[in-house]
């Protein structure tokens, strides 16, 4: 199955859905995972100067959660992958299946010094994803595109187990977090047509109700997180 061809094919989902519903279609109109504020994390590492640090976060299709960390301020740069499963299994057509056990994730590299990990997840739990649908996202479903984090070490492990239960006692959402925290095994890019795919295809109707409003949820209940010029891995190929 050909690149156009998988990516028609997730756009087709969306004209049903909406005729199921009764909505209207506009490429304004809101996506179907309403953001929610969350407080930031009680448990977090201060911000310092230091070397470059990498998240691996998983919450759906990587379209969307590439595109909503390009701008957040002190990222500098976010990498479409896998993560969960082994190396032989990491290609979207096989990922898509959902037997291999891996996720479609980001690999994000941050500077310390001016965002922290804590804020990370804060961007995560409120506007990237749902973290209460169960091995889904709007209208993908399957383990592949399940909610995770993949720590890298103690710290992070930590800092996100005391966050998802801060936000659970707290009551933040109507439903139970299912998001799992799990050792990061490996991660694996994804093909290069999926990479910075938001920048390059905001028409895309798939792209326009799904993921342009957590950008501009992003903008609305973070302002101090948000960079308007995204940060794009097509940058980073042409250094």
């Amino acid at each position: 199955m050909t690149s156009s061809t998988l990516r028609s094919a997730k756009r087709s989902i969306l004209p049903t859905l909406l005729a199921v519903l009764g909505v209207a279609w506009q490429l304004t109109s809101c996506a179907g995972e309403a953001p929610v504020n969350v407080p930031p994390p009680a448990m977090d590492n201060p911000k310092q100067p230091g070397p470059f640090q990498t998240a691996v976060l998983s919450g759906g299709c990587f379209w969307g959660v590439q595109g909503v960390y390009e701008h957040v301020n002190g990222v500098k740069k976010v990498v479409s992958g896998y993560a969960g499963g082994d190396r032989t299994t990491a290609r979207y057509e096989t990922v898509g299946t959902g037997s291999t056990g891996h996720a479609e994730s980001v690999q994000i590299t941050f500077d310390p010094a001016k965002v922290s990990y804590g804020e990370l997840l804060q961007v995560f739990f409120s506007v990237a994803h749902d973290p209460t649908q169960l091995n889904r996202q709007g209208p993908d479903t399957g383990s592949q595109y399940r909610s995770m984090i993949s720590y890298r070490d103690d710290t992070q492990k930590d800092i996100a187990d005391a966050y998802i239960a801060q936000l659970g006692k707290a009551g933040v959402f109507q439903r139970p977090i299912v998001t799992k925290v799990d050792p990061l095994k490996g991660f694996y890019p994804a093909e290069g047509y999926h990479q910075d795919y938001l920048a390059h295809n905001p028409s895309d109707p798939y792209i326009a109700y799904n993921d342009l409003p957590k950008i501009e949820s992003l903008k609305r209940l973070f302002p101090d997180y948000y960079s308007q010029r995204p940060v794009l891995l097509s940058q980073w190929a042409s250094r």
